[in-house]
């Protein structure tokens, strides 16, 4: 719009219901956006970051053109929003949540799930192997590219979904229960190498243990089945980034989707 500027809003009543729509829409998606450090920082660092990008999408704000908009339909239309953000975070959130499901099988069967350090998200005690892959898949967020596509997403839903029309259909539910699946299909596959070999370790220790009775397997158990996980994954860690890439591409789909776009989103890399 030629001549304007985000305060603009200020004297237009209808450019004012645009931009708390978009505000609305993007801060439902930081609900459960998997964004490194977001929930451990400061509240209001997140809400300038949902300001900003709110700003930044100045250009596509919807002018709302109902002449005398109730509180019934303002309330409506904010609450249809944040559910489309919502809705937009939570398949995101999908996709860190498969390794880190895999993180938490790998370190119960590799001995992990005993010891604990502090998990920077939360600031609670949580496994090794489940904060590694915290860290892990939120470098894998930035590295694919999944930031850059959610603004794209939520900016070209600004045209495609008008604000207040987004309903939450028996489709969408069935596309995000299917997509939840892949958290486990995933996670295990991704884990079931680990599982494989560490139950042959147990079932060596324990044919050694039979031979030899004065063995103590509580004491070698650990460190070998610590040092061949570790090794595994030092192997097999390529793997989690393409699952990461694959998982997240089916995640991008699902929103393509939602967003009603008749063009595919760019491809994660």
């Amino acid at each position: 719009m030629p001549n304007s500027s985000p305060l603009d809003f200020l004297n237009s009543p209808g450019l004012l219901l645009g931009f708390l729509f978009v505000l609305s829409r993007v801060a439902g998606i930081f609900v459960f956006a998997p964004i490194p450090g977001m929930k451990n920082g400061p509240d209001i660092l997140r809400v300038l970051l949902a300001l900003s990008i709110t700003v930044a999408l100045f250009p596509i704000w919807p002018r709302v053109t109902e002449p005398n908009p109730t509180v019934s339909f303002v309330v409506a239309a904010i609450f249809s929003e944040a559910t489309f953000g919502l809705a937009i975070g939570l398949a995101v959130a999908f996709t860190l949540e498969a390794l880190q499901m895999a993180a938490q099988v790998m370190g119960v069967q590799a001995g992990y799930g005993y010891a604990s350090t502090i998990d920077p998200a939360t600031q609670a005690d949580s496994p090794v192997l489940l904060v590694f892959a915290q860290l892990f898949s939120g470098l894998l967020f930035f590295a694919t590219g999944m930031d850059r596509e959610i603004i794209r997403a939520c900016a070209l839903s600004l045209q495609t979904i008008p604000p207040g029309s987004f309903t939450v259909s028996a489709d969408l539910a069935h596309s995000l229960i299917r997509l939840s699946s892949g958290i486990f299909s995933i996670g295990v596959r991704l884990a079931l190498p680990a599982v494989a070999l560490l139950g042959m370790l147990d079932l060596s220790l324990a044919l050694m243990g039979r031979v030899n009775s004065q063995l103590q397997l509580i004491t070698l158990a650990f460190p070998v089945k610590m040092l061949a996980a570790l090794v595994l994954l030092a192997f097999t860690g390529v793997l989690f980034a393409r699952m990461f890439s694959m998982y997240s591409g089916q995640v991008m789909e699902t929103i393509r989707h939602m967003v009603a776009l008749p063009v595919p989103l760019a491809h994660v890399r």
